[in-house]
């Protein structure tokens, strides 16, 4: 089958570019003494999981306890709940899957650890856990002081739950134009915290934390034992804007068709908010050159300015070209993660061959 052949929108991944991105953060990771434990997140695809595993990670990583039940078809020996684990369905999904592989939780509040320690001598699991603590991002996690060596404490005080280590996601480094100064500040943020826990005399085997803007800095941060990016495996424009990767990087893009231009100085094409990620340009509000949904390589000077559900509006008033009806473009989406969610099958390719056909099978797992 030819990309020619596909019905749009599409996503397409360049297996190429997607294999090279592998490779390159798994030697990264090797060539620091770091554990790669990719979040399957921005996949959602057990196939890629395994190719993962495959090259060196040691486990992956997943938000839900759902999406940790689709990961199992990947082989893990260790999947990382990365999202705290909270009510009792999802407690009872989690002794399920303490039954087929080795799994750990994150979490950051001693209520969260104690409903968790209840579980497991309900249900007869044991886990393992690590404190997450705020780094920067105040999204969760404890502070980094006496409150994480608190929750710690509550850690170790459940007999179900063994305490694996600490976690935090430096979600706030974003630009990598400024990224190298703010690490140096995690970099002192985390060695203070792992010191305070070693003085009271708890072991911290692993360190975990990471993102892909701040990937191959990650040896910045001089305790860190695990780093858990996920967009590095497509990549998209967002991470290209923040300095995280090249254009040349990125795989993923959306196929679509050029369904009217009806409205002069605009085309219509076919893929909306249904079809790609609402989230707007990273660059954005400080850098008017760079706005809009997403990048069409095929169309300098385009600008992917607004979306319906089935309808994007491409204002092509600057754009290097003309478009008619039945024309196709790729669009590189903003944030490709969000975007995989929305696509029931994606397609790898190279060149102009469609090589595999991947169904998403992690997409809508939200529980």
């Amino acid at each position: 089958m030819l990309v020619s052949d596909l019905d749009t929108p599409a996503i397409v991944i360049d297996v190429d570019i997607m294999e090279r991105n592998l490779r390159r953060t798994q030697e990264y990771a090797t060539s620091q003494g770091l554990r790669l434990r990719p979040h399957t997140k921005t996949h959602k695809i057990p196939a890629l999981g395994r190719r993962q595993i495959d090259l060196g990670a040691i486990g992956l990583t997943v938000a839900k306890t759902t999406e940790a039940e689709v990961m199992l078809a990947a082989g893990p020996e260790d999947l990382l709940i990365a999202y705290p684990v909270i009510g009792r369905a999802k407690m009872e999904r989690l002794a399920a899957l303490t039954r087929k592989t080795r799994v750990t939780v994150a979490l950051d509040s001693i209520e969260g650890v104690r409903r968790m320690g209840a579980a497991a001598a309900e249900l007869g699991f044991e886990v393992g856990v690590l404190a997450e603590f705020d780094a920067g991002l105040h999204r969760v996690g404890v502070s980094p002081d006496r409150a994480l060596l608190d929750l710690v404490r509550a850690i170790v005080s459940e007999p179900g739950l063994r305490f694996a280590g600490i976690t935090f996601y430096p979600g706030h480094i974003k630009d990598m134009a400024t990224g190298v100064a703010e690490l140096g500040a995690l970099d002192e943020l985390v060695s203070a915290a792992v010191a305070e826990l070693e003085r009271a005399g708890f072991e911290v085997p692993v360190v975990s934390g990471g993102s892909t803007p701040t990937l191959f800095e990650s040896h910045r941060v001089k305790r860190l034992t695990e780093i858990r990016p996920g967009t590095y495996i497509f990549n998209d424009r967002n991470t290209w804007l923040l300095g995280g990767c090249g254009p040349e990087d990125c795989a993923a893009s959306i196929l679509t068709t050029v369904v009217s231009t009806s409205v002069p100085g605009q085309m219509i094409i076919d893929g909306g908010s249904k079809t790609f990620s609402s989230d707007r340009s990273a660059a954005e509000p400080n850098a008017a050159a760079e706005p809009g949904f997403g990048y069409l390589s095929e169309a300098p000077g385009a600008v992917f300015e607004k979306m319906n559900e089935e309808h994007g509006f491409v204002d092509i008033r600057k754009a290097q070209g003309s478009w008619k009806v039945g024309d196709r473009v790729r669009v590189m989406p903003n944030h490709i993660c969000v975007a995989m969610n929305l696509h029931e099958q994606v397609y790898g390719i190279q060149g102009e061959e469609v090589l595999e056909v991947w169904k998403v099978e992690g997409r809508g797992k939200l529980q």
